[in-house]
């Protein structure tokens, strides 16, 4: 198991977690953010990782 950088939740990740057979779950995600610094690097889990991108890739505000 692997904790989350952002909010320390415990989630799986195949990059991180020896003997899985399936690419990680984030390689689904959109490439399209790079993530803050984590304390050690660590990975975000899947809520924090999804909000993150759709915080990012929001369309702004229209100017008034």
């Amino acid at each position: 198991m692997s904790i989350c950088g952002r909010c320390g939740a415990a989630f799986g990740c195949a990059m991180a977690d020896p003997g899985a057979a399936e690419p990680c779950w984030c390689t689904a995600l959109p490439p399209v953010v790079a993530l803050p610094a984590a304390p050690g690097g660590a990975c975000w889990c899947p809520d924090c990782l999804r909000r993150h991108i759709a915080a990012q890739t929001a369309p702004a505000p229209a100017a008034e």
